[in-house]
């Protein structure tokens, strides 16, 4: 589901999409989410406000992958400056596609 923007031509304010977004992804734990932003950060800080919600910035295959094994994030940040698009797509791939690990990770991610 494709939340916006819908050009590229005018500035927006991120946090709006990024609310927009939690509000999606925290109505059932096996939602996930995509967030882009120029750094990733400011979509990052905005989401994590949300209860239910664990975004974390991307910048390779590795960190996401311990995003998801260690962290379950359900929301991907990326970079649109500061990452390739081919970087970003396998990103993306690594997130759908990793399970969280559980195990002793579980009450950490509660402490969350």
């Amino acid at each position: 589901m494709d939340l916006g923007t819908n050009s590229s031509e005018i500035s927006v304010n991120y946090p709006d999409y990024a609310h927009k977004l939690c509000k999606k992804v925290a109505q059932n734990s096996k939602n996930m989410g995509i967030l882009v932003c120029g750094s990733g950060m400011g979509m990052s800080m905005a989401a994590n406000k949300h209860k239910k919600i664990r975004a974390a910035v991307c910048y390779s295959t590795k960190n996401t992958k311990l995003s998801r094994l260690h962290n379950n994030a359900n929301i991907i940040t990326l970079g649109s400056r500061l990452i390739k698009k081919n970087t970003a797509f396998k990103c993306i791939d690594t997130f759908i596609n990793t399970k969280f690990e559980g195990g002793r990770h579980k009450k950490r991610v509660k402490k969350i």
